[in-house]
């Protein structure tokens, strides 16, 4: 972790020392009072809760001093106080300056879906070439971007960081506090409509990361994605495609799915082409793949050198992972988040997986806007489509589903809707069989991975 002494964090953050010794010196930094270990700066951040009101919790955990912004009655009259106007304004002021301090290479990725994996898979392939620092878990807005740059130390080289955004101008602030060498966008689908007219204004705050790209800059875009290939016209620096397109540079042909065992396909690398074997089973993951490999390319990594890394890259917690039940029972679990497109990715990669029943079970896709109704019905819709022969849905919304599946032609026997994930789970510990391939997606809020769980403790194999 970055190691800054009281007096530089008060500089750095425009505040005013009240308490403590200024050469006190600090490497651990958070705002959650939960997660104190001891020695650590707390920042009392204003959000759904104030911070402000477990200052006191923090040094009684053994924090070594806090942020603050308004008056408090501190019990702790031996540790570090640093008064600031604005603490969530000091948390990301503090990031960008320890940015400026050791000068790594910033890779930012943004896009509707797959951020998180990108990011994963870009660490896994930089590891044997760069001292890499990578985001935690899906730290990718206000405070998980600066937090992330607080564990930037002397040896590292590259940080790559996720840059999501729910509003237009958070992406912005995103490249304000640290400006990416290369961007990358994964792809613009229908997410977050409910706070955006339209997917063109999605796509125009995903643009913000272009924007924001240090002059000369890196974008590694998917090709076959028509918003990102129109935001970017504009982008002056190098441009590197990824996709499925004969004119991406960093493309993938000849594919062929090989059941459970994954995918293979035709690595086109540049000016180089291998034959690669890929373990995880969706299309989706191979985009993401791709996007990394784009990264890979634009610091003249060579294919020979990470060929051997691709075999053995895993799916991301909650992201397409493959549990194995007694009975033969397959579960892939997909239940991290879910929006229209990344759905359907999911309905049709793994329609061609053998089993004697496929069931989706599949949660509200939340914060669609206006359109809701008519993306759950055509998510019903394509149920049916790629032969899944049940259907279970959770939460109100995805009544919809329900519809659409009905309308083409799904016995309606075979379509359940449940007020919640807990109750979803009950029904189906007794209502799956043997040979089932049960997919579990829906938005993070619906917490789908209940079902995950209850049918862990009844069906797992012993």
């Amino acid at each position: 972790m970055a190691e800054l002494s009281l007096r530089e964090i008060a500089q750095f953050t425009d505040g005013e020392i009240i308490q403590g010794n200024p050469s006190l010196k600090f490497e651990k930094y958070t705002i959650d009072s939960r997660l104190i270990e001891g020695g650590e700066l707390f920042f009392a951040i204003k959000s759904k809760r104030n911070g402000h009101e477990f200052v006191n919790d923090a040094f009684d955990k053994g924090a070594g001093g806090a942020i603050i912004s308004e008056n408090l009655n501190i019990r702790y009259k031996d540790k570090a106080l640093v008064f600031v106007s604005d603490t969530l304004i000091a948390l990301q002021e503090l990031g960008k300056r320890v940015v400026s301090i050791y000068n790594p290479k910033i890779i930012g990725i943004t896009g509707s879906a797959g951020k998180t994996t990108v990011k994963e898979f870009s660490a896994e392939i930089m590891k044997p070439f760069f001292d890499t620092l990578k985001a935690e878990k899906s730290y990718n807005n206000h405070l998980g971007v600066p937090l992330t740059l607080l564990k930037l130390q002397n040896n590292h080289e590259i940080a790559i960081l996720e840059m999501g955004m729910s509003s237009k101008g958070e992406i912005r602030r995103l490249t304000e506090i640290a400006p990416p060498d290369i961007s990358v966008i994964t792809n613009i689908n229908p997410v977050h409509l409910q706070f955006f007219e339209s997917i063109e204004e999605i796509a125009l705050a995903k643009k913000e990361i272009l924007e924001g790209t240090k002059e000369n800059g890196i974008a590694i875009l998917n090709f076959d994605d028509p918003l990102v290939m129109k935001i970017a016209e504009d982008f002056r620096g190098q441009k590197i495609y990824f996709g499925l397109n004969s004119d991406a540079l960093i493309r993938a042909e000849n594919i062929e799915f090989k059941g459970f065992s994954g995918i293979s396909f035709d690595l086109i690398y540049g000016e180089e082409k291998e034959r690669i074997k890929f373990r995880l089973l969706s299309i989706s993951y191979l985009y993401d793949l791709l996007a990394s490999l784009g990264i890979a390319y634009s610091l003249n990594i060579k294919l020979k050198d990470i060929k051997n890394i691709i075999p053995e890259l895993k799916p991301v917690s909650m992201r397409g992972e493959i549990i194995r039940l007694r009975s033969d029972i397959i579960v892939i679990n997909d239940s991290y988040n879910s929006n229209p497109k990344a759905l359907e990715f999911v309905l049709k990669d793994y329609s061609h997986l053998p089993a004697k029943r496929k069931v989706a079970v599949l949660g509200d896709m939340l914060e669609l806007g206006r359109d809701s109704p008519i993306f759950h019905f055509q998510a019903g819709e394509k149920v049916v489509d790629y032969g899944y022969n049940c259907l279970i849905t959770v939460g109100k919304e995805s009544k919809k589903m329900l519809e659409g599946a009905l309308s083409k032609g799904m016995n309606h026997k075979y379509l359940l809707n449940f007020e919640n994930s807990e109750e979803a789970g009950e029904h189906l510990i007794n209502f799956i069989r043997r040979g089932d391939l049960i997919l579990i997606k829906g938005s993070r809020r619906i917490k789908m991975e209940k079902i995950i769980d209850k049918l862990k403790n009844n069906w797992l194999k012993e």
